[in-house]
């Protein structure tokens, strides 16, 4: 299976412990693809000019995770605050005018020319990326992050040109999950899926639902779980697994990420 991840690339800043991690959804989900054994990932993204930036690219080299397509805008970094609170992560705002704040990324035939070359193209909500999904998907199949974004007239706008969806949804009854994967079938996503925390997840592919529970691990930090579940469901799927051995792997590979601090390592002193 090959990979490429387009959107946001951050550094995670947990203050109380005066360290940074390189994160983003798209970079997570690209790192960890690589990790579990994708043939080949690429990343796509907008760079800043500081510090910050040049260390991500380090982690993305790394990582065997290519990145020449990205562009390079002069502005700072995204840096969410981060603290710790028995082991999950509380988000607090960054500076603003950052590079993930100022700027989107225009999709233009030189891009499609390498994404074609890719078996699925991974995108989210906090990438801006909405008005470029038509194009998208008619040269991969595409994943798309909702996180905690259920609303209808968004889900209209994206879940039509999706091959995979996936949402958060650790306060939602098995009910509302199973009314919003109903709904997402509906309007022409192949398989989509709610994670719910310690209640595990649930999937559906338009014909019948799957759960999934949690691997139980000793947690320390929960910063990029979900998107290490998205990796290793792709990876699982893309290669060719059902959908029952696509979501044990991706609840492996999602309670390992519990057990290092940031999303995938790289700590960096603040």
């Amino acid at each position: 299976m090959k990979l490429i991840a387009i959107g946001d690339n951050v550094t995670d800043c947990y203050v109380d412990e005066g360290v940074y991690f390189p994160g983003g959804n798209a970079v997570n989900v690209a790192v960890n693809c690589k990790r579990d054994g994708a043939e080949k990932v690429q990343y796509i993204g907008v760079f800043g000019n500081d510090d910050k930036a040049r260390y991500i690219q380090q982690c993305l080299d790394e990582e065997g995770v290519f990145y020449e397509r990205s562009r390079k805008v002069y502005a700072h970094s995204a840096q969410p605050k981060v603290y710790l609170k028995d082991g999950d992560r509380v988000f607090a705002g960054g500076p603003r005018e950052s590079c993930q704040h100022l700027f989107s990324i225009k999709i233009v035939k030189e891009d499609i020319d390498v994404i074609k070359e890719f078996d699925i193209c991974h995108t989210s909500c906090f990438s801006n990326l909405e008005y470029e999904l038509p194009v998208l998907s008619e040269v991969c199949d595409l994943s798309f992050d909702f996180s905690e974004e259920h609303k209808m007239d968004y889900l209209k706008k994206t879940c039509p040109y999706l091959t995979y969806a996936f949402f958060s949804g650790e306060g939602l009854s098995e009910e509302e999950c199973k009314k919003l994967l109903h709904e997402v079938s509906k309007l022409g996503t192949k398989i989509a899926g709610v994670t719910r925390g310690m209640k595990g997840s649930i999937f559906y592919d338009g014909k019948k639902f799957y759960h999934q529970g949690i691997k139980k691990v000793h947690a320390t930090d929960t910063m990029g779980a979900g998107d290490s579940f998205i990796a290793g469901f792709l990876t699982s799927t893309g290669d060719g697994g059902t959908i029952e051995e696509a979501l044990d792997y991706a609840a492996e590979r999602s309670a390992h990420t519990c057990t290092m601090p940031g999303g995938f390592g790289h700590p960096h002193p603040l």
